[in-house]
């Protein structure tokens, strides 16, 4: 196994551009997205589509589903670009067929996947598509995390938290720490859940792409430089899209 794996891509398709360039770079040919591939940014279209022919699978974030069950509980940013994201793409008659297929491409999304001892959710193995495990569960909530734990075998992978890293089942975290390059070893008899980080909007405070090549019995972390101002100027340019949403591009939070 060696496959490239993305998340949370939130409509941001210069970071997408970039992430993508990344791993043709390390001579990877699979990808996997687990998730989040709308919401937030000004480029839907653009993100579904290359999801759509450059990735073997894809799974369901809780953006992606939002956009057919609602945002109710989501907070009034994320509510306003679900408004936006869900008029770019509701399919109408004189649209033509792409609205048509992207709609119900996204629609028919499974919740998980797996390959091996591998288990990969946009959430957490009890709640696939939106349930959060924070980078401060084992501190905070570690019932939370000791419940997650149980309820899957081997290795779970996710996204949802744009918090790259590393958690054991002592419920200790490990993160990035602004390296360009994180490397962890993945014995077949340990348990781990892992969480690849956010191609489209990071929140562990480095502005940079977040993406991960797994391979068997190792997972490789890569931060990639993309020019975040493009989509900053881009979601200015677009009313019904918070100002926040530029802002927060630059800080990584």
């Amino acid at each position: 196994m060696k496959i490239a794996l993305i998340s949370d891509l939130h409509s941001n398709r210069p970071a997408l551009e970039a992430v993508f360039a990344d791993i043709e770079s390390q001579g990877v040919t699979r990808i996997g997205c687990l998730g989040d591939i709308i919401g937030y940014g000004p480029e839907p279209e653009w993100c579904i589509d290359q999801v759509m022919e450059r990735c073997e699978w894809s799974i369901m974030g809780n953006h992606d589903e939002a956009l057919f069950a609602g945002a109710s509980d989501f907070n009034s940013y994320a509510r306003s670009a679900m408004t936006y994201t869900r008029k770019r793409l509701k399919p109408r008659w004189y649209r033509g067929a792409a609205p048509k297929k992207r709609w119900s491409w996204l629609r028919g999304l499974p919740t998980s996947h797996r390959e091996d001892r591998f288990l990969f959710v946009h959430g957490s193995p009890r709640n696939p598509v939106r349930e959060y495990v924070l980078s401060t569960d084992g501190i905070l909530n570690p019932t939370k995390l000791r419940g997650v734990f149980e309820a899957y075998e081997g290795v779970c992978l996710a996204g949802h938290t744009h918090q790259p890293g590393v958690f054991w089942p002592d419920l200790r975290f490990q993160g990035l720490g602004g390296a360009d390059e994180m490397i962890f070893e993945l014995p077949k008899d340990e348990q781990f859940f892992l969480n690849v980080g956010s191609v489209g909007q990071p929140r562990d405070g480095d502005n940079r792409a977040c993406y991960a090549i797994l391979e068997g019995e190792r997972i490789t972390w890569r931060r990639v430089v993309y020019d975040y101002r493009v989509t900053m100027e881009r979601i200015l340019g677009i009313s019904e899209l918070p100002e926040v949403l530029a802002r927060r591009l630059s800080v990584g939070r």
